[in-house]
C-alpha cells in the first residue's frame, strides 16, 4: 500500500467538469492529487479522500487510471457500506418523534454511542454512561449534548463560542439576511433555530446545516441538516439532500447568505472549489439583469491562509474580528500576544458595512474604510491599516512594507526576521537544499522510512521477542498480544 507521505508535495488537481470516474471512499468522490516533488513519480497521479489527511482515519488510495480487480470493488463497496450511520435521516426523525413523546424520565443519551435512547434499547446500553432526564432545551442545543470530534486532520469541531455565534448572527441579521446556510456551523444553526421559536415574527430567520457529522441527523428534520461533506461538495442523501439544498436557495426570494467554518487542516483549493460551486448555484437562481455575481458569504479560517484565499475569491477581504472557540484551548478572545484568536472573518460583504463591536476595543479607521482591532494603526507608507493578527506592526523601508513589532531587517538575508533566527535558512529545513521547501523534499519519504526502521530496531533491542522465536516458556510467540494501549482495537 503506497503512502501519500512518501510522494512528498502533491497538488490537488481541480477539474472544470464533473469527474463521474473518480472513485468513491466513505466520504464520497475521491480528489484527483497529482505528485509535484522531483523523482520518479513526479507528474503521477492518484485518488485519495478528499476529507482526511491522516490515513488512518481513511486509507483510500488508487492511482489514475489504474485497473482495479472486481474483488477489490466488493471489498471497497462493502467497507463503504461498513460506515454509514446506522439509521437513515428518515428513520432518525421517526425515532426523534417517539422520544420527544416520552415523559422526561424516560429521556436517555448515551454518552458512548452519542445516540438517543429509546426504552427498548436500554437494556443494550446498560453498561455505558448514559444521561438520563434530556430537557427540550437540551434538544434545541445537540452540539452541547454531543461530543466533539477531535481528529484535526479530518473533521475536528471546534464550537463558535456564544459571544462570537450571537456577534455574526447579530451583525448578519442586522444587514437584512434571514436565511442563512449553514456549513460546518452547528452552533450558529442553534441559535438561529431558538431565536426563530422564540420570536414569532412574521418575517422568520431559516437556516440550513450541512455538515459532515450525521448525528445531527438525531435532531433535525430532513428540511433543516443535509449529511454533507464540503471538501467535495457531495450530499451523502444523494439527490433528496440536493434537492433540500437547491429548494433552500430558491423557495423564497428572501435575503441568503453563506457562513462556513471548515476545519483548519483543510486544503484551501478544494474548500474555495466547493464555495464557488454553492455560489454559483445561488447565481443561476437570480432574477436576469441583476448583476449579481456572487452569493454572500463568509469564510471562517485563520489569517494566515489570507493569500490562498484571495486566490480563490479575490472579491473577499478579511476582517479584524477574533472568533473564538469553547473547546479549543489557544483560539480564545480576550487573550494576549501569541495566545491571541487567529481565525478571523473572510468575506465579500463590504467591510464598512460588518459593525465591530467597540466595547472589544475595535474602531472605525476612515482612510480604510472599515473597523479594525485596537492595535492594528494606520501605516501612512503602505496606506493601510496593515496588522493581521492584532498587534502594532511596524514599517521597514528596506523591505518596502510593514512587518510584526518583533521582527528587525537582516542585512544578510535581505528581508525581516526574528533577531535570533539563523541567516540563509530559508529552503528545505530536511535536507538543507535552498531549492525547495520542506513540503517539496524529495528526500522526505526517505527520511520517513529511515525513521520507521531505527524505531523497529529500538523495539527489537528492548527485548521482545519477535514473531516465531522462542520465549523463556519455550513456547514460540505469534506476535500477536492482548488489547492493550498499543492495540489495534479501541482504547
Amino acid at each position: 500500500m503506497v503512502n501519500t507521505e512518501d510522494l512528498g508535495d502533491i497538488e490537488a488537481v481541480i477539474q472544470d467538469e464533473e469527474d463521474i470516474k473518480a472513485p468513491q471512499c466513505p466520504h464520497g468522490p475521491a480528489v484527483l492529487f497529482e505528485v509535484q516533488c522531483e523523482g520518479e513519480k513526479k507528474g503521477r497521479r492518484f485518488y485519495a479522500c478528499s476529507a482526511c489527511r491522516d490515513r488512518k482515519d481513511c486509507n483510500f488510495f488508487q492511482w489514475e487510471n489504474e485497473k482495479v480487480s472486481e474483488a477489490r470493488l466488493l471489498a471497497r463497496e462493502q467497507q463503504n457500506r461498513s460506515k454509514l450511520p446506522p439509521f437513515t435521516h428518515e428513520q432518525y426523525c421517526t425515532r426523534f418523534r417517539e422520544f420527544a413523546g416520552l415523559p422526561l424520565d424516560q429521556k436517555r443519551f448515551c454518552v458512548e454511542c452519542q445516540i438517543l435512547l429509546l426504552p427498548v434499547e436500554w437494556e443494550g446500553h446498560a453498561s455505558h454512561r448514559v444521561l438520563s432526564d434530556i430537557t427540550v432545551s437540551q434538544l434545541r442545543r445537540p452540539s452541547l449534548l454531543l461530543s466533539p470530534l477531535e481528529n484535526k486532520k479530518s473533521n475536528a469541531q471546534y464550537l463558535f463560542a456564544e459571544r462570537s455565534c450571537r456577534f455574526l448572527l447579530k451583525v448578519l441579521s442586522g444587514l437584512g439576511f434571514r436565511k442563512f446556510l449553514c456549513v460546518g456551523t452547528p452552533r450558529l444553526h442553534e441559535l438561529i433555530k431558538v431565536q426563530s421559536s422564540e420570536n414569532k415574527s412574521s418575517d422568520p430567520m431559516k437556516s440550513l446545516l450541512l455538515d459532515i457529522d450525521f448525528r445531527y441527523s438525531q435532531f433535525y428534520g430532513q428540511d433543516e441538516f443535509c449529511h454533507y461533506n464540503m471538501f467535495n461538495h457531495h450530499f451523502f442523501n444523494g439527490e433528496e439532500a440536493s434537492r433540500v439544498f437547491l429548494d433552500f436557495l430558491t423557495e423564497d426570494r428572501s435575503k441568503v447568505v453563506m457562513v462556513a467554518d471548515p476545519p483548519f487542516g483543510g486544503l484551501v483549493k478544494l474548500l474555495g472549489h466547493t464555495f464557488s460551486k454553492i455560489s454559483e448555484t445561488w447565481r443561476k437562481q437570480q432574477e436576469p439583469g441583476l448583476g449579481v455575481s456572487e452569493m454572500p458569504m463568509v469564510w471562517i479560517f485563520p489569517y494566515f491562509f489570507e493569500l490562498r484565499i484571495l486566490e480563490c475569491f479575490p472579491s473577499f477581504a478579511m476582517l479584524d474580528y477574533q472568533v473564538d472557540y469553547d473547546n479549543h484551548p489557544l483560539y480564545k478572545h480576550g487573550k494576549s500576544g501569541r495566545k491571541q484568536s487567529p481565525v478571523r472573518l473572510f468575506t465579500n460583504l463590504c467591510p464598512k458595512d460588518i459593525v465591530l463591536p467597540k466595547e472589544e476595543g475595535y474602531r472605525f479607521c476612515a482612510i480604510c474604510e472599515r473597523y479594525v482591532s485596537a492595535g492594528n494603526k494606520h501605516c501612512s507608507v503602505c496606506n493601510a491599516c496593515t496588522s493581521k493578527n492584532g498587534t502594532e506592526w511596524k514599517h521597514c523601508s528596506q523591505c518596502d512594507k510593514c512587518v510584526k513589532s518583533s521582527w528587525s531587517h537582516c542585512s544578510s538575508c535581505g528581508y525581516c526576521a526574528l533577531p535570533n533566527h539563523q541567516c540563509g535558512q530559508t529552503g528545505c529545513f530536511n535536507c538543507g537544499d535552498r531549492g525547495h521547501k520542506l513540503r517539496a523534499c524529495p528526500k522526505k519519504g526517505k527520511k520517513n522510512l529511515q525513521q520507521q526502521q531505527q524505531k523497529k530496531k529500538k523495539k527489537s533491542k528492548s527485548g521482545k521477542a519477535a514473531p516465531g522465536t522462542l520465549n523463556k516458556s519455550g513456547n514460540k510467540t505469534t506476535g500477536k498480544h492482548k488489547r492493550g494501549k498499543h492495540s489495534r482495537g479501541k482504547k
